[in-house]
């Protein structure tokens, strides 16, 4: 679980450094990337003190995310908001499914503590998702197949993310 969060968090990340090369001194970008890091750093100091090792693809993800970021802010910022909204819609039900998951661990207090910090990151994820569709994630024109591309990506990273 570690491992995978913390390689999306690394994505996300990313995709915000992306769309903000493109939409420069945007308020709403610049709140969600920092709390991206802040999500990032949880995750880090997770995995240093359970010593586990991050993914493989992390140098892919980096370009991926970069990548997809930018993509989306040169559609305009509803796409770039589109691309947020699809992406957190799957990691609030991975997030939930993580957490449902713990919930069949021992309660130890590193359970407790990567509870705790999933939970953190899922109420942060649902108000980026929220923010995404009041800002009109849903209006631009090619909204579907942009949040079903990124959708379908978001999930075969989180899949190899854990797996290696």
């Amino acid at each position: 679980m570690i491992r995978g969060n913390q390689a999306g968090e690394y994505g996300a990340t990313c995709l915000y450094a992306g769309k903000k090369r493109i939409l420069k001194n945007n308020a709403t970008m610049d709140h969600m990337a920092a709390q991206e890091k802040e999500h990032l750093c949880l995750f880090n100091d997770l995995a240093l003190k359970q010593s586990v090792q991050p993914t493989v693809f992390q140098p892919l993800w980096h370009i991926a995310g970069k990548g997809l970021g930018m993509f989306s802010a040169m559609m305009g910022e509803k796409a770039a908001h589109t691309c947020t909204m699809a992406v957190e819609e799957v990691i609030i039900a991975h997030y939930q499914s993580q957490l449902d998951e713990l919930a069949f661990f021992e309660q130890t207090q590193s359970v407790r503590e990567l509870e705790n910090h999933i939970q953190k990151c899922q109420s942060d994820e649902m108000s980026h998702k929220d923010e995404a569709i009041a800002l009109g994630a849903t209006d631009h024109a090619l909204a579907t197949p942009l949040a079903t591309l990124t959708k379908l990506a978001t999930k075969g990273a989180i899949w190899l993310s854990q797996k290696i």
